[in-house]
């Protein structure tokens, strides 16, 4: 069993670093990819302040479907290009939404969700999916959460066979 280190009194880049390398930690000699997005989705749950939902949709016949994550429950299938997660994916860019409400065609899951960040899972030029992260807090994410989260991002597609999983 993986103990987790703890972030308090780091500066957000100092605790992203100390987080990619927990889930090297936790992914060396690992290549599921469920088991190891499930574990992701658990670890930045719990470590990142003021997130009400962490979570992975994979890309499967064109749309985007649910997989491993902390929190409510949540939508199941999201088409390329609806919402914050359909758009990233579309982009194949990371999408950062101070303000859920302002976006146009929002998808609420939660209604609690004021503030968002979805980063898209590539990996050998084909989108598997994304890692979606909300907040209760309007603005809540950055460019060091964008930073840090896409090098995490980049830690899973390599660490893990995700091809099995997205079609």
């Amino acid at each position: 069993m993986h103990q987790l280190d703890s972030l308090s009194g780091l500066s957000k880049s100092a605790a992203y670093s100390a987080l990619h390398a927990q889930l090297a930690s936790l992914f060396a000699g690992e290549r599921n990819g469920i088991a190891n997005s499930a574990n992701a989705a658990a670890v930045l749950f719990h470590a990142l302040p003021d997130v009400n939902w962490v979570g992975f949709y994979f890309l499967q016949d064109g749309e985007l479907v649910l997989g491993p994550f902390q929190g409510k429950v949540a939508c199941v299938r999201i088409r390329l290009g609806a919402g914050v997660c359909g758009t990233a994916a579309l982009r194949r860019e990371t999408v950062v939404v101070p303000d859920v409400h302002a976006f146009a065609g929002h998808i609420a899951c939660d209604a609690a969700s004021r503030s968002e960040i979805v980063v898209p899972l590539i990996g050998a030029g084909r989108l598997w999916g994304v890692l979606d992260l909300d907040s209760p807090s309007p603005s809540r994410f950055d460019r060091e959460d964008r930073e840090g989260l896409e090098a995490i991002a980049a830690l899973l597609v390599n660490a893990s066979d995700l091809d099995r999983f997205a079609t």
